[in-house]
């Protein structure tokens, strides 16, 4: 957890109503880049829950991260524009050139591999988000070239 922003300070802008739950979960992993498990043990004595009724709700919402993301965070558009212009071909790229499925951050800790829903930038269609910079229009093979740029 970071020093300069205590996980104690977030849980104190929210109340204690279970209704607090996907917003106090949104907030913590908007500070921190995902959910450790000290941040559901945290939000879980905050809210009098226990963590299995945290990890169940976390976990149903394909928003909630449990592993730190990488230096480096791929996300792929899944929605339908970017699926049918390629973005499964591009998925595979990724896999391959990194080693990691969705989900997954490497062990040296410089990139992650992330799907999404949809950006919202279908005109842009196959859409790539690196380090939150939006790269439209792509391949396989500008993908790569800009993995390999990152590294």
């Amino acid at each position: 957890m970071s020093e300069q922003f205590p996980l104690e300070t977030i849980l104190a802008n929210f109340g204690r109503e279970r209704d607090n739950l996907i917003p106090l979960l949104q907030e913590v992993q908007e500070r921190f880049h995902y959910l450790s498990p000290e941040a559901v043990q945290a939000v879980a004595d905050h809210l009098e829950l226990s963590e299995n009724d945290v990890y169940g709700v976390a976990t149903f919402y394909a928003q909630f991260r449990f592993v730190p993301p990488g230096l480096h965070h791929i996300k792929v558009c899944e929605g339908t524009a970017c699926h049918v212009r390629g973005s499964d071909r591009i998925l595979d790229a990724i896999s391959r050139s990194t080693g990691l499925k969705p989900g997954q951050t490497s062990d040296d800790g410089a990139f992650s591999l992330e799907r999404v829903a949809c950006f919202g930038s279908c005109a842009l269609a196959p859409v790539v988000v690196v380090d939150d910079k939006v790269y439209g229009r792509m391949t396989a093979a500008k993908t790569n070239k800009l993995i390999e740029d990152k590294k």
